[in-house]
């Protein structure tokens, strides 16, 4: 296959493999915590310090982790890929940006950004927020929250993605569950002549979707199917 348009999906899985929690796992992170109370906007509202707690933590963690081999693997397939290219990625770490990702899209937001709610810049931000600290540019206190697509929120860039699937000719799938909607629905955007493969340590809830499967770590998997695909396309 010539190089093409190219649009890649990621999940939890890509990113468990450097050490970091997922949500839905039988020890992940809403097994700790109700999604009402850090996931939501009315959480947010009603205990801003439990959900600054909750992401402050998960900011710390991410500090102590690094990408691993199918994060790099995706950065040299972007770096190689002579057609339409893009990843997009249902996590909030900063793993595919460390890996040299850059045709990229964070559909749920960024645990290193912080958001005003007031005058509503996005700022870096990689020190612990909480109701004290203060917007940068409106100098406003306590309206500072973390740049993360809560439940009941709607995901970022969804024209962008939409469009890159219409004239999607592969789609690839890496580490996701199929549990969360809009990106489980993807699969079913793209057009019917296109190549889909799954990528995953067991089949997703959307695995019939797909016309290709591969089972194992990604770490593993994914650097094949980029050997793969820049071979076809050379």
């Amino acid at each position: 296959m010539p190089f093409s348009s190219l649009v890649i999906l990621t999940g939890a899985g890509i990113s468990a493999e450097s050490g970091l929690a997922t949500f839905r796992a039988s020890d992940g992170l809403w097994e700790q915590h109700r999604i009402e109370d850090v996931a939501t906007p009315g959480g947010f509202r009603r205990d801003p310090d439990l959900v600054h707690r909750f992401y402050n933590e998960r900011r710390r963690k991410l500090k102590a982790v690094a990408p691993n081999a199918a994060h790099a693997a995706l950065a040299r397939l972007e770096a190689a890929w002579k057609g339409d290219f893009l990843l997009v990625t249902q996590n909030v770490d900063d793993l595919h940006d460390r890996a040299g990702s850059r045709r990229l899209i964070h559909m749920h937001g960024e645990l290193l950004k912080a958001r005003c709610l007031v005058c509503a810049e996005v700022h870096p931000w990689e020190e612990d927020l909480g109701p004290g600290t203060m917007c940068p540019q409106c100098g406003v206190m306590g309206r500072l929250r973390p740049h993360i697509v809560w439940f009941e929120e709607m995901p970022l860039e969804m024209d962008t993605i939409y469009e890159a699937l219409e004239r999607c000719e592969v789609f690839l799938s890496v580490g996701t569950s199929g549990n969360v909607y809009p990106a489980a629905g993807f699969v079913e955007a793209v057009p019917i002549r296109s190549r889909t493969i799954e990528i995953n340590l067991e089949p997703s809830l959307v695995a019939t979707a797909f016309k290709e499967h591969r089972l194992g770590p990604a770490s593993v998997e994914v650097p094949r199917i980029v050997d793969e695909l820049l071979a076809q396309g050379s």
